[in-house]
């Protein structure tokens, strides 16, 4: 189990140097043990690089999912009746997160008060990768876009619509189409996979939209709408109608066949989930179903 953390360190860390510090001993100590368990295996864990720290291997990579599983294992079973709490890392998609992570995580832990959810927010690939080498247990996502090696739960289905400052010429319709909307320039999200989800929905109805900017952030494209910079795309449902800078933002629904946003649960198939993952998946079907 020690050489175990000592892989874990230097993988977080970028180094054996890094390692050595976070674990409180020495480098040398630290390349040793990693060296004995890649001789156990009979492959090795790391490309090591001059000057350059180390890197994981594809094959290190699998493994690293693999060991951070048995380290938790190992915690839970040595932990008998132990009064700490039970520790779930959840990683949410950004535009997702300030929506529906902070409701769902207080109503979890107030319905099983023994346990603690760490928080990691990233894009889609990023969470990806978290989950294939175990550094996350479960992500709160989109499913557009996810690799198919990764076990989903559906949670619920979120239809695109328009936004539009509040003195646009069509402020008063109840609805608009995509041809109508994409009159004028779009800010789009630029997050991968986001993107493309946008892009996909303009050309399906035949318009290849003037993008008039980009941004990775809901807010600034909300605050860039209500200030005339162009109108947007969004499919994170978020019915205030002001932006921080307290200028009006329309929500404008959208008609036509438009291919929904699916939010989702995602982890590994893979590795093998603990109880609690299994106990925060079932509370999220609820949660998003009432």
């Amino acid at each position: 189990m020690r050489q175990i953390d000592y892989v874990i360190a230097a993988a977080d860390g970028g180094s054996t140097a890094a390692a050595a510090r976070l674990l409180n001993v020495s480098q040398p100590s630290v390349s040793m043990a990693i060296a004995k368990l890649e001789a156990h295996l009979g492959r090795p864990l790391f490309a090591r690089t001059s000057g350059q720290g180390v890197a994981l291997t594809s094959y290190g990579q699998r493994k690293l999912g693999e060991f951070r599983t048995l380290r938790a294992q190992a915690q839970q079973v040595l932990a008998g009746h132990s009064p700490e709490r039970e520790i779930l890392d959840l990683g949410v998609f950004s535009t997702l997160g300030p929506r529906y992570a902070p409701s769902l995580v207080r109503g979890f832990q107030e319905t099983y008060p023994n346990t603690h959810i760490r928080l990691h927010e990233e894009n889609l690939d990023t969470l990806s990768d978290w989950l294939e080498t175990g550094q996350i247990d479960v992500a709160l996502t989109y499913e557009f876009g996810l690799p198919s090696n990764l076990e989903i739960t559906p949670l619920a289905d979120v239809r695109p619509y328009g936004l539009l400052p509040g003195s646009h010429r069509l402020a008063g319709r109840t609805s608009v189409s995509m041809a109508e909307l994409l009159q004028d320039p779009l800010i789009l999200m630029s997050l991968p996979h986001s993107r493309g989800y946008f892009l996909t929905l303009a050309q399906m109805h035949g318009i290849s939209p003037r993008i008039a900017y980009e941004t990775g952030s809901v807010e600034m494209l909300r605050s860039m709408v209500a200030n005339r910079l162009g109108v947007g795309l969004l499919a994170t449902d978020i019915p205030h109608q002001t932006a921080y800078d307290c200028q009006p933002v329309l929500r404008m629904p959208l008609v036509g066949n438009l291919a929904p946003h699916r939010i989702a649960l995602a982890r590994s198939g893979r590795l093998r989930p603990g109880p609690l993952v299994d106990l925060f998946c079932q509370f999220a079907v609820h949660y998003f179903k009432a």
